[in-house]
């Protein structure tokens, strides 16, 4: 096996890009595609090749790494890879699609005769930016030399899950991580929110658990990010919005009720109605005052 590897990625939207320059850094050859060309240009200064079409990106590569919106996204953009993939190339899916549709792409994976990795990640823009990825995996085993190589090039840390990938053991627990992450995403913003409608400094809500069980790191970055009314995307509104219409399906598959979930999905998807939709998941923030764009920031 040669020092390095020939990678298409298939998406560099927030994380894509990231992902992408790792990989060049870490001196594998990388061919990006997006599905809008312009966004993925800056990358060729990065001596990544960008191409206009996936059939492009994939050709006689090693390994294809999909980090897109969706499952049916992701279906459609290796449908159209299809014609230029070699059997036996390793396919990482790396973006957040679910387990339902996640089997959907493993299967057309057995189709195509690809080595299949069930493998989303961990992380925000910033962290995808600095290759300290947490990537969860679950994958053929004898394909994990070539996977591992592009997973510590994206990646600080690799948890191999047991289980193969068509069941979705990495995608399953990427819901419950989410479900989590952005539970207190929109329970901070509701809470600064209140703060703000009863005429409290949210810096007092603050002070107060400082220190305490209550606080926690991630709560005080999503508050800077809401009293800066600094909202650019780490992740944004409306994939807020997707997961958690993704935790929602999958408990109801499961016969469990994700009350909170659907709650949380509700006021996502009713920040981005105001126009929130591509600005940092902070912003559903806004989402507590009905009908309107709400303040530009707290107080």
């Amino acid at each position: 096996m040669s020092d390095s590897l020939t990678v298409a990625v298939l998406g560099t939207g927030l994380m894509g890009a990231g992902m992408a320059r790792n990989l060049s850094a870490a001196g594998h050859r990388v061919r990006a595609w997006n599905r809008t060309v312009a966004k993925a240009q800056p990358l060729a200064a990065d001596g990544i090749e960008v191409v206009r079409n996936p059939a492009d990106a994939v050709r006689e590569a090693d390994a294809v790494l999909t980090m897109l919106m969706d499952g049916p996204a992701t279906l459609e953009v290796l449908t159209a890879a299809g014609p230029a993939l070699t059997a036996g190339t390793v396919w990482l899916q790396t973006g957040t699609v679910g387990p339902e549709a996640q089997a959907v792409l493993a299967a057309r994976a057995a189709e195509l005769g690809l080595r299949f990795f069930d493998s989303p990640v961990l992380g925000t823009r910033s962290v995808a930016d600095a290759g300290d990825l947490t990537v969860l995996a679950a994958g053929p085993e004898e394909a994990r030399p070539v996977a591992a190589r592009v997973f510590d090039a994206v990646g600080g840390r690799t948890l191999w899950l047991p289980g193969p990938a068509e069941k979705g053991p990495a995608s399953r627990l990427k819901l419950v991580l989410n479900n989590w992450v952005l539970a207190l995403t929109a329970a901070t913003g509701e809470t600064l929110a209140l703060a703000k409608a009863l005429d409290v400094d949210p810096q007092r809500f603050l002070d107060a658990i400082e220190g305490g069980s209550m606080d926690s790191a991630y709560l005080r970055t999503k508050a800077k990010a809401i009293l800066d009314g600094d909202y650019t995307a780490s992740f944004t509104v409306q994939g807020a919005a997707k997961d958690l219409d993704l935790v929602v399906a999958a408990g109801e598959s499961a016969g469990v009720r994700m009350d909170l979930a659907a709650a949380g999905s509700a006021r996502f998807r009713r920040a981005a109605a105001q126009g929130h939709g591509n600005d940092d998941m902070a912003a559903g923030y806004f989402a507590s005052w009905e009908g309107q764009p709400g303040p530009t920031r707290a107080p």
